[in-house]
Formats: structure tokens, C-alpha cells, sequence
């Protein structure tokens, strides 16, 4: 039935008419879970409801335009970091390095949006644009319209991770089995993250794949999945530099962009609203705002204090408790304690003990509702939303992943802290009786439906949206280690897109001569230390030693061999340490595991090491890096 709420959700995007036989096994996925109780969704939504009527709050905070012809374009083409292509005499100097990056798939989706910016600047009469064919060339030049990737020679010549790309593509179809239909549901299957999720769709087209819906039959039957590590491992959210994570949210929409233009599937994104100012401190506070206030306090804040303390109190005396997040606390009492903390949150003064825990589940709903803009920010809700139109399960996972990455970081670190304890209510299952589909319903209208956000759902989708949405929020409680991941061929653009910076000089009158030759000497000195069975290298801990260590690399040789070694060398031949404060002492030795080898310089920012990474095949990826042991921020020291 048909449910009044003053806050909306927002609107799907429509799908493309290619997208049609998709919409087809979408709702065949979503009927499957019928049997799965939506009543916790409806409840919460009527809970909602009933606190903004008691508040006589406004249902609409600002109004979303209707953007012109190109006007979404350009905003895409602003937001990848492509805006100079926008201007009349834009010069391809300040976009060469970015375009040079890009994969066959991500190359057109670049093209189409710039073609259709194009387009409507022309209709429009207004002052003369680039031409596509300048980008991206023409046969008047003599050089056929093709992807920027095969006019960059600089990522045409990359002997690494663009050749394992084509080498991966060719041999796809014999030796990758794209097709998502769980055969054996008790089975772990491989989510790869070295080639281009576009790249993959790509293939699964030209293919005879059929990709059939995955049918759910109750809320713990969602699939395991296991990213395969390759030689250089697995990259996290967090290992990276935060100078190299800039760079991820622009490849990311990139890539996400071109996976919907494979799959058929529009990419809708709200216009950023002017946030209203409010002289609250805690609720309804912008998440910048809240953190630049409570950084003043602990400067390594990274999630806003007061979403730690409910999280806390939750996780102290609330797991137990049955019903916990679906039973509503008192609307009054859940009021006046806003007004408290308002008043004594930072004074120390707020008792929490005396608190009732589905008043704190309360009070952690409404956090999360009065942030100004959503939590999965305005812009980028609609797309959250439409991930449950894509039919296969590991795709959908695959566009998530993309999204989380695309988040501003405070967005990221906050959901990313917020699902952790949705995970920590679903492991206490026997005694809250909160199992993954109850918590993921609850929490889906106060993630998904904003009041500032227009209410534009087609009469009788309602059930299919509100399922829809559950289902997208039971996958980032269920997945987020895979979702908290930086893809493979994301970190490999970043090495391209520093390479590439570092030798912008070489882009001018002579730019492309100077650059032919710098890469033929860059590949014969790849090739070179590719044939090298073996390599002597230093590693660095000046935070904990004096002494450098040697370490004879040869192709078994892991990061966590390097720490073992460096700790037995520490325990027996009496090192001089500099600073013991930084070790860990157990029954007498040094352990390893509070130490963590960084990959810093060359081709990277710094960059935390998987322990099962190869070191001789990264020596050959980034020859130029320095390698540093350090404590790992998170472990606890010990005299």
C-alpha cells in the first residue's frame, strides 16, 4: 500500500531502453524477497513520520532544478577532472595526464559526455566549443576517431598494467568465468579487482554469457566472495596517502560512468543544495562542521565525537537488547535528550548511563536524518538507489564499491563506522533478535529518504523502492570489507597519473618527440629489471633504528618475510634502537604484527603494504621507492 511520509526518498533514475531485459530479472530478484517481513521499514517510516509532525517540521528544505541540455555534462566533465576540456581554447596540456589513465570503456564514456556538452553548446549558439575530434581525434588528421587511450602514447607504451589488462581481455572468455548464476551457493566466489570493472561488463556482452538473477531466499543467503590477491595484494581504504586518495573519487566516477554505459543504465546525480545554516552544534550539523569542532578537541578525529558516543553506548549496554534499532524509544524523551547533549555533550557533564537504550537507537536515527544533506551525500543518493536495478549481484557490488569510494571522506568514515556496529547487532542475532534483513529495513529510511530531497516515486513502486533500498543496505552492512577496498586497476591510474606528473615538463612544443623517447628507455629499463632474478634493497626504520636493513629480494620474497626478518635481526643481533616506546614486548621478543612496510616515493605518495605483497615484482612496478617500517597507528604500544 501506498504510505504518506513528509520526508522523501529520492528518485531512481530511469533506465535506458537498453536496460529493459534487466528490469525484467530485477524484479524477479526483488519478488524473492517477498518472504522476507518489510514491516520493520514501514514501521520506522511511520516512526518518521510521526516525529517531523510532532516538530511541524518543513518537507522540503530546497528545491532541486531541473538542469538544462549539458548542463549534467559539464558538471561530470568539472567533477572527473576534466573541466579544462570546457573551455573555448582549452589546451589538451592539463588533461593529457588524466585522459592518458583511462581504459577503452572509460575512454568513451569521457566522449560521449563531451560529445553531448558539444552538441548542446552548438544548439544554443553560443561561443564556439572544442570539437570532439580535437580531443579525440578525426580522419581529416589523418588519425581515425578512436578513445583518448590510443592517442596517449605514454599509456599506450605502459608495460604493466595496460598489458595485463589486453593479456586478461583476450584470453577472458577460456580462462575467466564472468557469469555471476550461483551454481554452488556453499562456494566462495572470486571478485576481481585487476581489471576494469567496465572492462569486465565489456566482455560479459560480447560473450555468450547469460547472467541469471540470484535468488535470495532468506536474509543470510547472500554469496561469499574472495578477492584473489595477485602479486601486489590487496589495497584498502586507509592505505593510501591522503594525497593519493584525492586522486581515487575522479577515476572512480570515470569508471562507474562507463560501467553504466555498458550495462545500459543511466548515471542520475542530484545538484548539490545550499545547505541552511542552523545554530545548533551537535543535530543538524553539516559533517564538516562537526568535525572541524571536535578536531579542535582531538585533532586525528575522523568521525564526528557524538556519533562515537551514542555508537559506544550502544555497543556497551544496547547488542543485547531485543529489538534493538527496530524498537522505537519515547519521541518526548529522545527530544529532551537532544536539547541535553546540545547543552553538555562537550562539558563531560551528559550522564549516559542513565539512558535508556532504544532512547540512544533513537537518538542515533536522528543524527543520521538531521544531517543537512544525506549521509550518502545528495548528489550521489539517486545513484545508491538505482544500484538494486542492476541485475547481478557482483556488478551491483562493483558499482557500490565505486559509490563508497566516490564519497567525500568524512561521508565515508562515518558510514563506514555506522555499518561496523550495524555488523556488531547482526553477530548478537540469538539475543536482539535483529538478523541482517530486520536491521538492514529499520535502517534503509533514515539512509535513503532526506526531507531536503524532491518526492518524484512513480504511484505503485513504492513496495519495489523501499525493498530495493533495504536490499542495497543489507549489502553495505554484509560486504563492506570487499566495498572498503581500492581496486587494483584504481591504484594503477594513480601510479600512472603521478608518472605521468612528474614529467608534465616534456609536454610542450616538443612534448611528444621527448615523450616517445622517455618511454622506449623507460620500457628497455622495465624490461631490464623485469629479467633481474634478484635484487639486493634497503629498508628504512628510522623511527625505530639507526641501521638500515638489507634484504635480498628474489620472486618468493613477501612483505611479511621482510618484518619476520627484521625482527629476528632485531631480537639477536642487538641493534641499535632508537626508540623502543615503538615495540612491543611478548614473552621476551619483538613482535611483528604492530609493524607495518610502507612503499613511499617514486610513483606513489606512500602506501601501506599487504603483507602477502611480492617485493620484487613492486620493485619492478616503482624501482624509485623508498621502503620504511613503522608502527602501525591502530595497535596499542607497550614498554
Amino acid at each position: 500500500s501506498t504510505r504518506n511520509c513528509p520526508c522523501k526518498m529520492s528518485q531512481l533514475p530511469p533506465k535506458s531502453p537498453l536496460a529493459s531485459p534487466a528490469s525484467e530479472s530485477t524484479n524477479s530478484r526483488v519478488e524473492s524477497l517477498d518472504n522476507l517481513s518489510m514491516d520493520s521499514f514501514w514501521l520506522e517510516v511511520e516512526n518518521i513520520k510521526q516525529s517531523a509532525e510532532a516538530e511541524q517540521e518543513e518537507c522540503s528544505l530546497a528545491d532541486v532544478k531541473t538542469q538544462e541540455e549539458g548542463e549534467a555534462e559539464a558538471e561530470w566533465l568539472q567533477d572527473a577532472g576534466l573541466s579544462d576540456l570546457l573551455g573555448d581554447c582549452a589546451s589538451e596540456n592539463d588533461n593529457i595526464v588524466l585522459l592518458s589513465t583511462l581504459t577503452k570503456t572509460q575512454a568513451a564514456a569521457v566522449q560521449r559526455r563531451l560529445d553531448t556538452y558539444s552538441r548542446s553548446r552548438r544548439r544554443k549558439n553560443k561561443h564556439p566549443v572544442r570539437d570532439v575530434r580535437d580531443v579525440f581525434g578525426s580522419k581529416e588528421r589523418g588519425i581515425q576517431p578512436r578513445s583518448v587511450v590510443a592517442q596517449c602514447p605514454d599509456f599506450k607504451s605502459s608495460p604493466f598494467w595496460l598489458s595485463k589488462i589486453q593479456d586478461y581481455l583476450s584470453s577472458a572468455a577460456e580462462a575467466q568465468d564472468y557469469s555471476c548464476t550461483v551454481r554452488n551457493p556453499g562456494k566462495e566466489e572470486l571478485f576481481n579487482m585487476d581489471v576494469a570493472y567496465s572492462e569486465q561488463a565489456a566482455v560479459l556482452l560480447k560473450g555468450s554469457f547469460l547472467s541469471e538473477p540470484r535468488r535470495l531466499k532468506d536474509g543470510n543467503a547472500l554469496p561469499k566472495f574472495k578477492i584473489p590477491k595477485g602479486r601486489l595484494g590487496v589495497t584498502r581504504i586507509g592505505d593510501l596517502s591522503a594525497q593519493d586518495m584525492k586522486k581515487i573519487p575522479t577515476l572512480a566516477l570515470i569508471e562507474l560512468t562507463a560501467l553504466c554505459d555498458v550495462l545500459g543504465f543511466e548515471l542520475k546525480r542530484n545538484k548539490a543544495a545550499k545547505l541552511k545554516t542552523t545554530e545548533k552544534r551537535l543535530f543538524g550539523v553539516p559533517l564538516n562542521t562537526l568535525l572541524e569542532n571536535d578536531q579542535k578537541l582531538l585533532p586525528s578525529t575522523k568521525v564526528p565525537l557524538l556519533l562515537q558516543a551514542l555508537l559506544s553506548c550502544l555497543e556497551k549496554r544496547g547488542l543485547e537488547t531485543e529489538g534493538i534499532l527496530r524498537v522505537s524509544g519515547s519521541q518526548t524523551r529522545i527530544k529532551s535528550l537532544e536539547q541535553k547533549l546540545e547543552k553538555d555533550f562537550y562539558t563531560g557533564l551528559f550522564r549516559w548511563d542513565e539512558v535508556h537504550q532504544n532512547d540512544v537507537s533513537g537518538l542515533l536515527k536522528r543524527f543520521i536524518r538531521e544531517l543537512p544533506a544525506p549521509l550518502l551525500t545528495a548528489e550521489y543518493l539517486p545513484a545508491f538507489a538505482a544500484v538494486q536495478n542492476i541485475p547481478d549481484l557482483k556488478q551491483r557490488l562493483q558499482a557500490l564499491n565505486l559509490l563508497i569510494l566516490i564519497l567525500p571522506e568524512p561521508n565515508r568514515n562515518t558510514l563506514k563506522a555506522l555499518l561496523e556496529f550495524l555488523s556488531k547487532v547482526v553477530a548478537r542475532e540469538n539475543n536482539n533478535k535483529m538478523n541482517l534483513w530486520n536491521v538492514s529495513t529499520v535502517m534503509a529510511p533514515n539512509l535513503f529518504m532526506h526531507k531536503g530531497l524532491p518526492n518524484k516515486i512513480p504511484e505503485g513502486k513504492e513496495k519495489q523502492l523501499a525493498e530495493g533500498a533495504a536490499d542495497v543496505v543489507r549489502m553495505m552492512i554484509h560486504y563492506q570489507d570487499l566495498l572498503w577496498t581500492v581496486s587494483s586497476f584504481l591504484v594503477a591510474q594513480v601510479r600512472k597519473l603521478n608518472e605521468s606528473n612528474s614529467k608534465r615538463y616534456q609536454f610542450y612544443d616538443k612534448r611528444i618527440k621527448n615523450l616517445l623517447r622517455k618511454i622506449h628507455a623507460d620500457k628497455d629499463k622495465v624490461e631490464k629489471n623485469q629479467a633481474e632474478p634478484s635484487k639486493i634493497v634497503k629498508v628504512h626504520a628510522s623511527l625505530l633504528l639507526k641501521d638500515s636493513l638489507e634484504v635480498h629480494l628474489n620472486n618468493a620474497t613477501r612483505v611479511a618475510d621482510v618484518l619476520r626478518q627484521f625482527q629476528k635481526n632485531l631480537c639477536q643481533n642487538g641493534w641499535n634502537i632508537v626508540n623502543t616506546v615503538n615495540l612491543r614486548k611478548c614473552n621476551n621478543s619483538m613482535e611483528c604484527t604492530n609493524l607495518l612496510l610502507y612503499e613511499v616515493g617514486g610513483n606513489i605518495g606512500e602506501h601501506c603494504l599487504d603483507p602477502d605483497t611480492y617485493l620484487l615484482d613492486l620493485y619492478h612496478i616503482n624501482p624509485h621507492a623508498e621502503w620504511i617500517i613503522k608502527q602501525n597507528p591502530s595497535y596499542p604500544r607497550m614498554f
